[in-house]
């Protein structure tokens, strides 16, 4: 009888701690992934292999307003960083869409951003970005198309997003096209990398993005 009893008391035990914790939500967090985290077709290994706290290096861009953007825009924000040109026929036109997609989702989230980088800066001045931009429903306070250097554009890409295959032997100047959309923290850090013409792929981004939030809204409390 008394065995049956403790046996009884300890299955209510146990019943009431797994009834506990499934109560409670099961807390999501998003990896920070440094470049050895990364498909090494993305990473100069050369330069950033033995960088195991990677970060977004310090930048400085002409957005479609004509106006300066530095790393200081993004200071305790979440963005979403891409790369693309405004005369490409192939699949720059899906990525703006879905890109496009996350600034409607978050069009009323401050802590929200997006910045566009043209990799064809010879062509896609200031003004040929507003034009773009307008046509397009970019909202520019929300998502910045940017211009300047293509060095910088491309050593940018190469070594900060890891957003092309990299290939020495095209050299350091060859044509950088590529569909990876980047989630960058609010340290700076990348948080998720994703092909951005997939429609798929961006939904998962946006759950993503959710994700991060919570995670700041938590480590806030």
């Amino acid at each position: 009888m008394k065995r049956f009893l403790l046996y009884t008391v300890i299955s209510l035990m146990l019943f009431g701690i797994f009834g506990w914790i499934n109560f409670f939500p099961k807390i999501i967090t998003l990896p920070i992934l440094n470049p050895e985290d990364i498909d090494p077709n993305l990473i100069d290994t050369a330069s950033v292999l033995r960088n195991h706290d990677h970060r977004i290096p310090d930048f400085k861009f002409q957005n479609q307003e004509n106006r300066t953007i530095t790393q200081d825009e993004f200071r305790n924000k979440i963005y979403v960083a891409n790369f693309f040109f405004t005369t490409c026929p192939s699949i720059c036109p899906t990525l703006i869409k879905h890109t496009k997609l996350i600034q409607n989702e978050f069009i009323d989230d401050d802590d929200i951003l997006l910045i566009s980088h043209t990799v064809y800066p010879e062509h896609d001045s200031v003004q040929v970005l507003y034009n773009f931009a307008e046509f397009n429903g970019i909202n520019s306070e929300k998502w910045h198309l940017v211009t300047g250097k293509k060095d910088d554009i491309y050593e940018l890409s190469r070594k900060g997003y890891f957003a092309i295959s990299y290939n020495p032997s095209r050299g350091k100047d060859a044509f950088i096209h590529t569909e990876n959309v980047v989630l960058i923290d609010k340290e700076r850090r990348i948080r998720g990398i994703y092909t951005g013409t997939k429609l798929h792929e961006t939904n998962r981004l946006i759950e993503d993005i959710y994700t991060l939030r919570k995670e700041y809204m938590r480590n806030s409390l």
